[in-house]
Parts: C-alpha cells; sequence; structure tokens
C-alpha cells in the first residue's frame, strides 16, 4: 500500500513516516506543499493521503476538494486546528478521518488502520465535540462571506479594510456583521472578534 504524506515540516514527515514503517505498509511518499501533493496523487494513486491543513499556498479545504476531485481514495487529516469547525468541514468535504498533532502516536495508527479498511475515524475528543452541540455548529450556519469576514476580524482587521479585501462595500460589510450578530447572539462587534479567535476561524 502506498501513503502519501502531506506536510510542510520535514520533520512531522519524517515522523510519520519512522511511525507507519512500524505497520509495514509499502511505499511513503511525501510532499511540502499542495502542488506536489497534487502532483504525487495523480502519478501515484497512493491507498491514504495524511493530510495538514495548514499549509503555505494551495491549502486547507480547497486542496481536500481538489483531491477528492483528483480521485483520492482515503484523505486522514492530521493538523493543529483542534476546533469541531474545522473537523467539521473537513469530514463534510470528504475527509475519511480527522486527528490533531496532540492525538498519540497509537491512536494514529488506529485512525490509518481504520481508514485504510474503508472506515471513518475522528479523534475522540473531537467526536463528542461534533456530537454535541457548541460554537462549531452554530458557525456552521455562517455563509463563506460571513466565515470569511469573522477570518479577517480575527486577523485584527478594521471593517474598511474588510470591505477592500472582500469586494464589496463598507456598509454590505457593516450589514453581514449585524447578520453574524443576530445568528451568533452576540450584540457587539468585539464580541465577534473574540468568538472568531476563539474558534480559530481561518
Amino acid at each position: 500500500m502506498t501513503i502519501l504524506l502531506v506536510d510542510d515540516h520535514a520533520l512531522v514527515r519524517a515522523g510519520l513516516k519512522r511511525l507507519l514503517a512500524t505497520l509495514d505498509q509499502g511505499e511513503i511518499l511525501e510532499a511540502a506543499n499542495g502542488q506536489d501533493a497534487l502532483a504525487l496523487l495523480r502519478a501515484e494513486k497512493p491507498e491514504l493521503i495524511i493530510l495538514d491543513l495548514n499549509l503555505q499556498g494551495l491549502g486547507g479545504l480547497e486542496l481536500l476538494r481538489r483531491m477528492i476531485q483528483a480521485g483520492a481514495r482515503a484523505i486522514l487529516v492530521l493538523t493543529m486546528h483542534a476546533e469541531p469547525l474545522y473537523a467539521k468541514r473537513a469530514l463534510d468535504a470528504g475527509a475519511a478521518g480527522y486527528m490533531t498533532k496532540n492525538a498519540s502516536p497509537d491512536e494514529l495508527i488506529v485512525a490509518v488502520r481504520r481508514v485504510t479498511a474503508g472506515g471513518r475515524y475522528v479523534e475522540a475528543e473531537l467526536a463528542q465535540a461534533l456530537a454535541a452541540p457548541g460554537p462549531g455548529a452554530t458557525l456552521d450556519n455562517l455563509t463563506a462571506r460571513e466565515l470569511e469576514i469573522m477570518r479577517l476580524l480575527a486577523k485584527g482587521a478594521s471593517l474598511a479594510e474588510i470591505a477592500d479585501a472582500v469586494g464589496v462595500g463598507y456598509k454590505t460589510v457593516a450589514n453581514n456583521c449585524g447578520q453574524i450578530k443576530s445568528k451568533l447572539g452576540v450584540s457587539r462587534t468585539a464580541d465577534l472578534v473574540r468568538l472568531a479567535i476563539e474558534t480559530g476561524v481561518s
């Protein structure tokens, strides 16, 4: 079986390679960015891809979607993002599993075995959070533009800067912020900023 590791940290890839070698799974390929990962996916057709969402350039959910479109058989996300919102969106986009880099090596091995056997695996703590209502479920009601506004707020952008980045007028952004506040049950923009930072929207 061929496994493709996609992570921009060589140290992480080396550690994963050593860990996976204990499974005697066959060839292990490596990619440090999204473009190389897509090229290897098309050329080698790995049975499993272990994917970090936080890559330079093409990365995140967009890369995940492109891999699914390119015929990826099974993708296990392994990332620093421990927010239920990220896990839900990755699974909705087609990932077969979701793990954080805080998970134990033993749990990662369990996840690899489950996913390569055609199943799904979500890290235990995240699975519990996904099953219960929480911030992730609330944020899931936001539109793509509203999530982008939240992301920019978390980075400290002003409404005027957000308007320029999103390509709409200042008044439209202000109206969008009002809609977001209504959906999330907060009254101040400062609360939106706090929520954006706490939930790790990006």
